[in-house]
């Protein structure tokens, strides 16, 4: 048989170290689904739903570091990567995504299928392209991966299926080193590190706002803040690189975030922003707050607030340069006033976690910390948008070692358990374990099917509130009447059984920790199905006059619509603990 343009694809993916490819089979997938059989030394990983195969890829980026590669048949098999793909290309993940076309001869004519995905993906990636001949091949797929390592994002190939059968044309084989370019360090220039020392040094109460530009910089970070005697507040991809064994961190600023993080915010006469897009304008500090902002991508500089200075730089080059041109500060007043403020906030959110054996339903808060104490060293974690979110991000502890992944910029549903499936089969030895919204469990369900069918032994923790839970705490806050929110589930535990996945059923307090124990314990995937307060408030760290008219609103609506009773199940739950 004669080597066709998909052996070479593979042979090239191959060559770029792809150990695993994300996908549901299709005819026009046939050429490179079975150059991948016969090839013997790649996995295909066969999900239920494309969507989810974007997701796992986009994890399994994540955590590996590597590229990872999804794939789609036409039309509609690579539509279903769209959405998964966006949250990889705003993660700033390396995924080659491959979507297959319909038949060379038929493009245009509106046949069967038919799409034109060289248009629709180009707004989710770095590089797209359309391959129609050989003579293309292999080097279009060589500035594809590229492309996805070099620009941290998503490319894509796309190619029909009677272009993958043709006979390839003789190109040489690239090797690894230069198909994956490594990071570059990036130096800023010797008059921005001098200005910004300036700032600094003629400021009293500095202010670091930290986010994932911060991988990697813990020792850095850790000697800038003994120096500036300055509270470090962290965005929420920041989490996993700042907080941990971190004497200056006061927690996480924004919607979902500690008063500590907002105040430090607030109190600062000079904000240094390291590595961070902090996205939300209203959480920043008013004039005359001077504001500095540090990150390795130029366009990112002055886009969420104006500056007084902007350093095109990384966070750990930028810090060792920046450290002798500062002056230590004495004065701790600043600092240690932050860090009381956070440990008085740590104390009460802690109390919310607190577990009452024998009431009706259990505080999601008490299931997230108990997963903290428990789960291993190395854990992965992964959390879906919403309250589980919230919970990941106020109980989860990090350690230098665990990971936290989720939807963080894109802001999708459904993404907490394929991207356990992609960090689960990047590491197979490794405890990972999903923090599921009930909302965003079911709209991927099918997939569930997948971690019996590949051998992932994930750990699901479904937060069974029976409701999209962040969107009617959002319509209550706004004076609205909870509407279309509610959801009639099934007990999850019995159906994980049906399908030969072991499930764990928590209704009670006091099955909160021998129930996660157990589920960390098995040997392979696990539902724990945990059935949660519905009322539970994700108080924000600013109550606005808005919010609290909102939510007087929402209480006389109710009352007056006859669902008193749900005021004071709100109040049981929030207040009288």
């Amino acid at each position: 048989m004669s080597r066709t343009v998909a052996d070479q694809f593979v042979d090239v993916l191959a060559a770029a170290g792809v150990q695993r490819i994300y996908g549901v089979v299709g005819d026009s997938l046939n050429g490179i689904t079975d150059s991948i059989r016969r090839q013997g030394g790649m996995q295909w990983l066969h999900v239920r739903h494309e969507e989810a195969a974007a997701f796992a890829a986009g994890a399994d980026a994540h955590v590996s570091g590597k590229l990872a590669v999804c794939a789609g048949s036409c039309g509609p098999g690579n539509l279903h990567l769209i959405n998964g793909l966006y949250d990889c290309h705003r993660n700033r993940v390396p995924v080659l995504a491959i979507a297959a076309h319909i038949p060379t001869p038929e493009i245009g004519s509106g046949y069967f299928q038919e799409t034109h995905p060289e248009m629709l993906f180009r707004e989710c990636s770095h590089y797209c392209q359309l391959v129609s001949s050989p003579d293309q091949m292999p080097h279009a797929v060589e500035m594809a991966i590229r492309s996805a390592i070099g620009q941290r994002g998503v490319a894509v190939i796309v190619i029909s299926g009677d272009t993958a059968l043709k006979q390839a044309v003789d190109a040489p084989m690239p090797n690894s080193a230069s198909l994956l370019p490594l990071p570059p360090q990036v130096r800023p220039a010797d008059a921005d590190i001098d200005r910004l020392a300036a700032l600094l040094n003629a400021s009293s109460r500095v202010t670091l706002l930290c986010g994932s530009g911060c991988a990697g910089a813990h020792d850095e970070l850790l000697a800038l803040g003994a120096k500036l005697k300055s509270p470090m507040v962290h965005a929420l991809r920041g989490k996993e690189h700042v907080e941990w064994d971190n004497p200056y961190s006061v927690g996480m600023t924004g919607l979902i975030g500690f008063s500590s993080g907002y105040y430090a915010m607030r109190e600062c006469d000079a904000l240094l922003m390291l590595g961070t897009d902090f996205p939300y304008r209203q959480f920043y500090p008013q004039s005359p707050t001077r504001v500095a902002q540090v990150d390795i991508r130029p366009e990112n500089l002055g886009r969420r607030v104006s500056l007084e200075l902007g350093v095109v730089g990384g966070v750990a080059e930028t810090i060792k340069e920046l450290l002798p041109k500062l002056r230590g500060k004495s004065d701790s007043s600043y600092l240690d006033s932050a860090v009381r403020h956070y440990r008085t906030a740590r104390e009460e959110l802690d109390e919310l976690a607190d577990g009452h054996p024998g009431k009706a339903l259990i505080h999601p808060q008490q299931v997230a910390q108990t997963l903290s104490q428990l789960a291993s060293d190395d854990a992965v974690f992964t959390c879906d948008v919403g309250l589980p979110t919230v919970w990941a991000a106020r109980y989860l502890g990090m350690n230098g070692r665990r990971r936290l992944l989720g939807s963080f910029w894109h802001g999708s549903m459904a993404n907490a358990m394929p991207q356990a499936m992609g960090a689960q089969a990047a590491f197979p030895g490794r405890q990972v374990i999903s923090l599921s919204g009930d909302g965003g469990f079911t709209m991927l369900m099918g997939d569930f099917l997948s971690l019996v069918q590949l051998g992932l032994p994930v750990k699901v923790v479904v937060f069974n509130n029976g409701a999209l839970g962040f969107i009617e705490l959002e319509q209550k806050s706004t004076g609205f009447l909870d509407f279309g929110t509610g959801f009639k589930n099934p007990n999850f535990a019995a159906m994980a059984e049906a399908v030969g996945i072991k499930g764990i059923r928590l209704e009670d307090a006091a099955d909160v920790e021998p129930g996660i124990k157990a589920a960390l314990a098995h040997n392979g995937p696990v539902l724990v199905d945990a059935v949660v307060n519905r009322q539970e408030l994700a108080v924000p760290p600013k109550i606005t006059s808005e919010m609290a008219t909102g939510f007087t609103l929402y209480m006389l609506k109710a009352v007056m619509s006859g669902r008193g009773d749900e005021v004071l199940d709100l109040a049981r739950t929030n207040l009288w603990r």
